[in-house]
């Protein structure tokens, strides 16, 4: 048998109703929206006194790994690398708020990595996916598309923030917004004609406006492989263990926990990888190509590497096989050797794709049965807080919580089991030690 005919078999082309051209675009769309890593989490790390050049190596080769894991190895169309949130915490928090070194600090993120690895063998974090109410799948994935389009708003300055009502329209006259105004329309306009490649056409042909007007700035910088010595195994794990760091390591271990399943139930609710039992088939390839990924990061000189929600823009785009997320990752080694051509991809591009794949995610609402209270009320604050407190983690902690507390004083305390009621009180504690 021809090798592209057994590819095909292997990543089930033909049960999931897919071509290489599909696929291969999804994994440039997925790639576009999320190219700014490649520059964003050097930047931050780079705060905490990490070499720029070896940070930048090491975000491009921890991205490409943990895509190639994941499209690999789990077969799904989901990529990832160096989570945002959990780098500036890792730089604001650990090492400048508390006067940790990075070294230390990665000593942390590795632990954290092994955690999960752990967690996956011992079959917990199965478990804790396990134990989501499937009645709270479309409201996780509606509320991520509400966060993916609030990020897209606030990238192009159409929203911006205001002290007297938090959020305001920005100034849509601005070059940066009235270029991504442009673009969500060309976007818009091109999925209406049913244009496959729509998103990818749209980012690409706003980064060329963008750079014949001045809007977009190039700036050409050469990182190499070699770069990533700076960084690589220069982890101290003996100054982690001595610093007795149990606080950070869960902090890492927690977020990086919930928002990987937030995004896991998320993409695989838009992309339809539930079967009908509402499980997600090769789940545990998924977390530890997940836990590989953030021990692998964490190794090469990175903060705790993520699964991102900017896959939805590939599942969009319609990638459904791993294939979308290793055509991610081949874009991200290449990314090393090109990334002056990354960064000329200005937010103003990106930022209408994000808004209008959080559009097509808000679809899933209509599955939600608001009529009854006991699924309406845990589904909207599911809903909501993913966005407003800018956290998949906190969303799906208010939903689980309040679809808990709902069956329990409506009585109904047996339908609920012993792991679901032990997260629920871990995730009312966490609210406390947040609060206090």
């Amino acid at each position: 048998m021809p090798l592209r005919l057994r590819l095909e078999r292997y990543f089930q082309f033909k049960e999931l109703n897919t071509t290489w051209r599909t696929e291969i675009l999804a994994g440039f769309t997925t790639f576009m929206t999320m190219a700014y890593i490649v520059f964003v989490n050097p930047a931050i790390l780079h705060d905490a006194g990490m070499p720029l050049a070896a940070v930048t190596a090491a975000t491009c080769l921890s991205a490409a790994i943990g895509s190639f894991l994941m499209g690999g190895l789990a077969k799904y169309p989901i990529a990832l690398a160096p989570g945002m949130g959990l780098n500036a915490y890792f730089t604001y928090t650990v090492v400048k708020g508390m006067g940790v070194p990075w070294q230390a600090a990665l000593g942390a993120v590795f632990i954290s990595g092994v955690a999960f690895f752990l967690l996956t063998a011992l079959g917990v974090r199965q478990l804790i996916i396990a134990t989501i109410p499937y009645e709270l799948y479309a409201a996780v994935a509606a509320g991520v598309g509400l966060f993916i389009a609030l990020i897209g708003f606030r990238n192009s300055g159409i929203i911006v923030t205001n002290p007297a009502t938090t959020v305001a329209i920005g100034n849509l006259r601005a070059p940066g917004t009235a270029l991504a105004l442009a673009g969500l329309l060309l976007i818009a306009a091109l999925m209406a004609w049913r244009v496959r490649a729509a998103m990818l056409i749209g980012i690409l042909a706003t980064t060329a406006i963008g750079l014949a007007t001045g809007v977009a700035q190039w700036h050409p910088q050469a990182y190499r492989l070699r770069d990533l010595s700076a960084t690589a195994f220069k982890l101290d794990l003996a100054a982690t263990v001595r610093l007795g760091f149990l606080e950070i390591v869960f902090v890492f271990l927690f977020i990086d926990l919930f928002d990987n399943i937030g995004t896991l139930v998320a993409v695989g609710t838009k992309a339809n990888l539930f079967d009908r039992m509402h499980r997600i088939p090769r789940v545990n390839r998924i977390l530890f190509s997940d836990a590989t990924a953030t021990i692998v990061g964490s190794l090469t000189g990175t903060s705790t590497v993520v699964s991102y929600i900017e896959s939805a823009a590939g599942v969009a785009a319609g990638g459904r096989s791993g294939v979308t997320a290793i055509v991610t990752g081949v874009l991200f080694i290449a990314a090393l050797f090109i990334a002056p051509v990354v960064g000329a991809i200005p937010n103003a591009a990106t930022a209408p794709a994000l808004i209008i794949v959080g559009s097509l995610m808000v679809a899933v609402v209509g599955e939600i049965e608001w009529r009854d209270p006991e699924v309406a009320i845990p589904a909207f604050l599911t809903m909501m807080a993913i966005p407003l407190t800018f956290s998949i983690a906190n969303g799906l902690a208010f939903g689980f919580t309040a679809y808990t507390l709902m069956k329990l004083l409506r009585g109904k305390f047996r339908e609920v089991g012993w792991f679901v009621y032990l997260l629920t009180a871990l995730f009312i504690l966490r609210f406390v030690w947040l609060s206090s």
